[in-house]
């Protein structure tokens, strides 16, 4: 039995397909993606983003071509970096044909918009030569005008048809390997779209709230619209889409897999609000924490409460606890057991030691 049961999770075990050495679906754990910003012709500037990316944590990375000269520079882009790249089309059916014979590991596309049949087909045939998968993107801003005319507006019935017909044109050509979005800015209809997909497909799902924002704001519709989603185990890679620096679509993205227990990456740090009875000032120490263990990549949880009324609590459940004491006499804990006291002067410099050294230990 579980020590923990209502934390589990009874995840959908989908189709499992590759992204270059990335398995996504069936058990493989969920991935973090990303998409630079960069003029992809700018090949210097736009695989120094990718590296930033990788180092943040990104799994899969997304790459804009909408020309000739973008898919042509993939070639040396995808030989200069570690990760997979996804390269993002939109209409002309000649560029994921490019992508896919430059060394892209998926290609984005939306085959309805592709054109004919035979320019499906091409497509595909240029997907199997070069071992690269495919991701359905339907998106509620850019959906076909005959299921606008059907529905009269974007609706979950409009964005799971579209998805249906884009699953049904690749099995025909019988290409299996690919994953399906079905997005919209609105957390509602994200949600029952992929709800009603994931019940009528097998195919492995990339989660997201499209156009979510600005980060404040866009952390918080992806969180409440990827993680619902994520609980109800649906799910096999997330994208938070923000109007900031790609980094911060990686490291929103790991905060919400670690809020769900599904993967960590990095210090989780439990903190709390802080009010009158801090013994320290907490604000200040969570924020100069959160900086000085930024390069800690190992999971490990950390509370850090003002004062001993949740603290001894919160300490016994994470590695490493401090709890507010009055006159200095802050406590710290070491996986729920007392283990020293410590002055405010000194809170940043123990803790961050501590952390390392259970680093230490984990490695």
């Amino acid at each position: 039995m579980e020590i923990r049961p209502h934390r589990i999770i009874k995840r959908k075990k989908t189709k499992e397909i590759k992204v270059g050495k990335i398995s996504v679906g069936g058990a493989s754990q969920i991935s973090v993606q990303s998409m630079t910003n960069t003029l992809t012709t700018d090949v210097k500037k736009t695989i120094t983003q990718i590296q930033e990316l990788d180092k943040a944590g990104a799994d899969i990375v997304r790459v804009s071509c909408p020309d000739e000269d973008s898919t042509k520079s993939l070639k040396e882009i995808v030989k200069k970096v570690n990760v997979p790249i996804v390269a993002d089309i939109h209409f002309h059916y000649k560029r994921a044909i490019e992508a896919a014979e430059m060394g892209a590991s998926c290609l984005r596309i939306n085959p309805g918009n592709i054109g004919s049949k035979e320019r499906v087909l091409e497509v595909v045939k240029a997907a199997k030569n070069n071992n690269c998968s495919i991701r359905i993107g339907v998106n509620a801003g850019s959906l076909n005008k005959s299921l606008l005319e059907k529905y009269k507006e974007p609706c979950p019935e409009a964005l799971v048809e579209s998805a249906k017909n884009n699953i049904k044109l690749l099995e025909d050509n019988d290409f299996f390997n690919f994953k399906i979005s079905v997005k919209s800015s609105d957390i509602f209809l994200t949600v029952k779209a992929y709800q009603q997909l994931s019940n009528q497909c097998n195919y492995p799902l990339h989660l997201g709230v499209t156009e979510a924002g600005g980060l404040f704001s866009g952390s918080i519709k992806s969180s409440i619209g990827i993680g619902q989603l994520l609980m109800e185990g649906i799910g096999d890679t997330i994208r938070v889409s923000l109007s900031s620096d790609p980094i911060d679509e990686i490291k929103a993205g790991y905060e919400i897999l670690k809020s769900l227990g599904i993967r960590s990456r990095g210090v989780n740090i439990i903190s709390c609000p802080s009010c009158a009875r801090q013994a320290f000032p907490v604000i200040e120490t969570v924020k100069e924490l959160e900086k000085k263990l930024a390069h800690i990549k190992k999971p490990i949880n950390l509370s850090i409460i003002g004062c001993v009324v949740n603290g001894p609590g919160e300490a016994s459940q994470t590695e490493i606890g401090l709890t507010g004491g009055g006159q200095d006499n802050n406590l710290l804990y070491l996986s729920g057991i007392p283990h020293t006291k410590v002055a405010n002067p000194d809170i940043i410099n123990k803790v961050v030691k501590l952390v390392e050294d259970k680093v230490k230990d984990l490695d």
